[in-house]
């Protein structure tokens, strides 16, 4: 396999889920490793065969990205695509710096090329942070759609703590198959309560096998997303909640003020508790 080399820093889920949508077919890419952070226990490991096509019949590393030094010193690297979310405007051209400086081009991908398009209608519910009311929002969005005699599927944002090739698709309908699954506590806490109002809820880590499942069971894709990521599949309503406790995160925070700059809605999440300025 020849072709430039490249790094797909991430945080075992946006990493995996650009691979899938623009390397992983790209005979002219060879990617070299995934480095990871923010998320326990993931490096050290692989992205596995299976997931990662036929261009890639081992599979492909996933090391810490505090081995990124390490990691250019072994092989000749061109490119570091930076592929996780929630983090500061100043931490992205830290990362882009410490990239440079080691030799290679530092490269963030554009939305398009990541979103991918539905047969069906698609509402994201996307934030500015992490920890800004994403999944109350989606849960009234998914009652509002149910109330229009919608059917609406949840596709939320990866959380691949488990055995990768597994967790391809994943369907959670009742509190059962989630102990099916082995989901974790953080899991649990973002399923259950979609469960118990009723709706069948998809996860996993090919957003795009995830796809062609849940479109056959809905009329409606919501999307339910994680951190401050951009929605995996375009959307025809892109709602971005805001979070006035933090005012001025959302035009600091990466991706997030992408969300921001996309958003057909943008909610105003906390008004309950948040001051006059916070809110202005």
């Amino acid at each position: 396999m020849a072709g430039k080399n490249v790094v797909i820093m991430g945080a075992a889920g946006r990493d995996f889920h650009n691979f899938n949508c623009v390397f992983r077919d790209d005979p002219s890419v060879r990617v070299v490793a995934f480095t990871a952070t923010q998320i326990p226990d993931i490096a050290d490991r692989r992205y596995p065969p299976d997931l990662a096509g036929v261009l890639y019949p081992q599979g492909i590393p996933i090391v810490a990205e505090s081995q990124l030094e390490e990691l250019f010193k072994g092989q000749k690297i061109d490119e570091a695509v930076f592929s996780y979310s929630d983090v500061s405007h100043q931490y992205v051209m830290e990362q882009a710096s410490r990239v440079v400086a080691l030799g290679a081009d530092f490269t963030l991908l554009g939305a398009a090329p990541t979103m991918i398009k539905s047969n069906k209608p698609v509402v994201a519910v996307c934030a500015v942070r992490t920890g800004s009311g994403k999944s109350q929002t989606t849960r009234r969005v998914a009652q509002i759609l149910k109330g229009m005699g919608k059917k609406p599927v949840i596709v939320r944002h990866p959380m691949p703590y488990g055995d990768l090739s597994e967790q391809k698709v994943q369907r959670f309908a009742t509190l059962e198959d989630m102990r099916l699954n082995k989901c974790t506590i953080e899991e649990m806490e973002e399923y259950e309560p979609h469960i118990d109002e009723g709706f069948v809820v998809y996860a996993g880590v090919d957003y795009a096998a995830i796809l062609q499942q849940a479109e056959r069971e809905c009329d409606t894709i919501l999307w339910d997303g994680g951190n401050n990521d951009l929605p995996f599949y375009a959307p025809d309503v892109h709602i971005t909640v805001v979070d006035p406790h933090r005012p001025g995160h959302e035009l600091t925070y990466f991706p997030g003020r992408i969300n921001l700059a996309m958003a057909h809605v943008i909610v105003i999440n906390k008004m309950d508790t948040a001051t006059p300025a916070g809110i202005e």
